[in-house]
């Protein structure tokens, strides 16, 4: 059996995101089978048992994550050429919303690493996470993440029995096949779609092979995190209990 590198290790058991990892590993945080590892690149068998050493857990403790309800018109990402406005210009005091789940934790902290955990296109709203946590950011948009995703989305145009079941299993985009998924009628001009995947532009695309035109798209859910009553443009923490 090869030894791997502990920041990997870490990383794949949810320990810390591996940038994370290194930043403890550089500050000597990290216990490989009780002994303290400050080597970068430093490598362990994948049976040993990597540790954090409480200032590191103390310090992943005061990170924070947020819930925000998205507007149209808003990035997800920051926009280096400032042409486009992004998600977390609104996380700001005059736009938190308190939340019975959330009411204890600070209205003002430090926002540097905040960061989103997955996309919502400029023309799309609804629940958005920004978090300074590695695990939930991995969590949530890791390769193999379990987290559900659902939306409610608004079409125009006329869809067969056969191309709701491509919508559910059977579709590809750029010659790759989808995930499997929920897809089913809301009302009669919305489908209600439930994603394990999140593919650039993923339900956007999916409709238009269907013949369906997207003419709104709201994200209301992500895993056990529901938007709720979460006003549009405004947030709230991540409640202490609470888990995707």
């Amino acid at each position: 059996m090869e030894k791997v590198r502990i920041s990997k290790l870490m990383s794949e058991q949810g320990i810390c995101s591996r940038r994370e990892a290194d930043n403890y590993i550089e500050q000597g945080l990290v216990l490989v089978d009780g002994e303290v590892v400050s080597e970068l690149g430093a490598r362990a068998y994948p049976h040993q048992k990597i540790e954090l050493k409480k200032a590191a857990i103390a310090q992943q403790a005061r990170r924070y994550t947020i819930i925000l309800n998205k507007p149209v018109g808003y990035i997800s990402h920051f926009d280096e050429d400032r042409e486009y406005k992004p998600a977390a210009s609104l996380i700001t005091p005059e736009n938190q919303f308190v939340h019975q789940l959330s009411a204890n934790l600070p209205g003002k902290f430090n926002t540097r690493g905040l960061a989103p955990a997955g996309r919502l296109d400029i023309d799309s709203s609804g629940l958005l996470v920004l978090t300074q946590d590695g695990r939930i950011a991995k969590l949530l948009i890791g390769e193999n993440s379990p987290i559900e995703k659902e939306y409610l989305v608004r079409v125009e145009g006329s869809l067969t029995a056969e191309g709701l079941r491509l919508l559910n299993h059977g579709l590809k985009l750029d010659d790759v096949a989808l995930k499997p998924a929920k897809v089913s009628w809301q009302n009669t001009d919305q489908l209600r779609f439930v994603l394990r995947e999140g593919r650039k532009r993923q339900i956007r695309r999916m409709c238009e092979l269907v013949g369906l035109k997207v003419i709104g798209l709201k994200r209301i859910r992500i895993g056990q995190i529901p938007l709720g009553n979460l006003p549009v443009g405004q947030w709230r923490h991540l409640g202490p209990n609470e888990r995707f």
